[in-house]
């Protein structure tokens, strides 16, 4: 849940960012970062900075540079003038943190 200090802007960018998070795909795997589950958290609360932090589906993935390249881009909604990105294995990406969706698509 998003913490909103009196600005009513955070829930909005928050959810923009979502939006746009679900247009980044891991090139490997034709689902989106966000219902895949690499997502662990964006940070609004020190607007206009933005932190998201994620993780791969590997830490060998031939396309890290680009997934963190596109997540960047896409947090950089109206409101935002500066994304931090933190790339994390902890926890380790697994199929539980995939949405439903992700899990149907992939047939787990």
């Amino acid at each position: 849940r998003v913490q909103d200090k009196g600005d009513g802007n955070m829930e909005e960018i928050n959810t923009n960012i979502i939006t746009n998070m679900k247009e980044v795909y891991d090139p490997e795997i034709s689902i989106n970062v966000y219902d895949l589950g690499l997502i662990y958290d964006i940070n609004v609360t020190e607007l206009p900075k933005v932190t998201v932090t994620h993780t791969l589906t590997s830490a060998f993935c031939p396309f890290a540079d680009q997934i963190v390249s596109d997540i960047k881009q896409a947090a950089m909604v109206e409101g935002v003038e500066e994304v931090e990105i933190i790339t994390t294995f902890e926890p380790p990406f697994g199929p539980d943190m995939m949405s439903e969706e992700a899990k149907m698509v992939l047939g787990i």
